[in-house]
């Protein structure tokens, strides 16, 4: 349709924007249909009495937006049905506030750039709709030890799997290297997920003390001698929920103790990629003791259900496709092909580099508003652990904040050794804009002072 102008643009919209509103609602009608050329930009500007420029801009939105394409000598083509941008109110909603999310309020342009991953998944669509290898196409393996790479890791395929989300992997590694009435070992606070799948599996989980650098250890060496544990759990970098990051000569004495005794580790690097300048991972240092997963729910994103898993050998890698196969069967082909791409293409470090950005300012406006309140945080960590007053309770805060759209957590989900402390994880991620989230803290920070409700 060479002829083709639209019939009128948005008043008070840039004209680009209008343009490219246009062509999609043009499509949606069916005037415009798959496979129809539209007019030369020089030619519609023309027609319109505005800049070559302005149409240029135009068509590229349109092109962005997934409703036309451009060849080179050929012109420019409608791609059919139109895709819509817009976003449906009722996904605003599924946001699990009990989790804790990565801050998502991305720039457009690299909203643009994740939504173009999508054309690759698009062209590939039937191919991805199978059924394929439970950890992964040797493609995705590839990118995957790419990834793994900037924490140091630089093993052999062989070992490396796409796996569906850390949680998964880690309940599979668990089935395999432990049996009901097992003891593993962890932080004495320690991720909740860890929690719940021991006691699906019917493990038993050792709290281990630690003190500014990680876990003791002496308490270590203490523990396996007592428990003759199957596992030792750890998340060292950033830890969920204590923000805590187990130091780089702690992870060597860690180490130590581990290849002395032979102890299998689950390195849980969840945060790992996210800080500038994080230690070496332990599996460094055991690597033929460790199972270390790489998830991307932090870094990249949850809805994903993925994580870069390496086995301790080759061997084990074959044990663990087994089990994946049994518990999961694959992770799916849809979002491993849409990592793959954002991995190559450059997005998904794009991604990890915003979040890194936006949660340290984020950090930094919680230290403000909350002065005077005692907590643990990070640059990095999405969370603060929140040390209450003397005289509020844990159960009390939550209450009084139930209707701030906040994600707290109380320290019994997290708590191992000894019994829950008066602490509560505060979530500073997720949907929530960082306005929002400062009103929010303003809130929390009063619903700290003894005897007040908060309405």
């Amino acid at each position: 349709m060479l002829d083709w102008t639209p019939d009128s643009l948005t008043p008070g919209k840039p004209r680009y924007l209008a343009i490219a509103d246009a062509i999609a609602a043009d499509i949606k009608e069916g005037r415009l249909t798959d496979g129809m050329r539209l007019p030369p930009q020089r030619r519609l500007a023309e027609a319109l009495g505005i800049d070559f420029t302005t149409v240029s801009r135009a068509y590229a939105e349109a092109q962005a937006r997934g409703h036309i394409e451009s060849h080179v000598g050929r012109g420019t083509f409608v791609k059919g049905r139109v895709v819509t941008d817009r976003p449906d109110p009722s996904r605003a909603g599924e946001a699990d506030l009990a989790m804790n999310m990565p801050p998502e309020n991305m720039p457009l342009e690299l909203t643009r750039r994740m939504q173009e991953g999508l054309g690759y998944v698009s062209a590939n669509l039937i191919d991805l709709l199978r059924y394929q290898s439970p950890t992964g196409s040797e493609r995705d393996r590839v990118a995957a030890s790419s990834w793994l790479s900037m924490r140091g890791m630089v093993p052999a395929l062989e070992r490396v799997a796409v796996t569906p989300g850390a949680h998964a992997t880690m309940t599979a590694i668990l089935s395999l290297i432990a049996r009901a009435g097992d003891t593993v070992l962890c932080e004495g606070v320690t991720y909740p997920g860890l929690r719940n799948i021991a006691g699906r599996l019917r493990l038993n989980l050792v709290g281990l003390p630690g003190d500014a650098d990680g876990i003791l250890p002496d308490a270590l060496e203490a523990a396996i001698q007592a428990h003759g544990p199957k596992a030792l759990y750890l998340n060292p970098t950033l830890q969920n929920p204590t923000t805590q990051t187990i130091s780089a000569s702690r992870r060597l004495e860690i180490a130590e103790v581990l290849n002395r005794h032979a102890l299998t580790l689950i390195e849980d690097d969840a945060y790992g990629f996210i800080p500038a300048k994080a230690p070496a991972p332990i599996a460094l240092h055991a690597p033929e003791l460790t199972w270390h997963i790489g998830g991307l729910a932090k870094c990249i994103g949850a809805g994903l259900r993925l994580a870069f898993t390496i086995a301790p050998t080759p061997r084990c890698a074959h044990h663990l496709t087994q089990a994946i196969r049994a518990l999961s069967v694959m992770p799916s082909p849809l979002s491993m092909a849409l990592t793959t791409q954002w991995i190559e293409d450059g997005t998904a470090d794009s991604i990890r580099r915003f979040i890194r950005s936006e949660s340290a300012a984020r950090q930094a406006m919680a230290a403000e508003v909350l002065q005077g309140v005692t907590f643990d945080g990070a640059e990095n960590a999405f969370n603060l652990w929140l040390t209450l007053p003397k005289g509020v309770g844990r159960a009390d805060v939550v209450a009084r904040m139930a209707r701030r759209p906040i994600g707290l957590m109380p320290s019994d989900a997290f708590t191992v050794l000894g019994q829950p402390g008066e602490h509560l994880r505060v979530s500073l991620g997720g949907p929530t804009s960082r306005e929002a989230l400062r009103e929010h803290l303003h809130h929390l920070s009063a619903a700290l002072v003894p005897n007040t409700f908060m309405g």
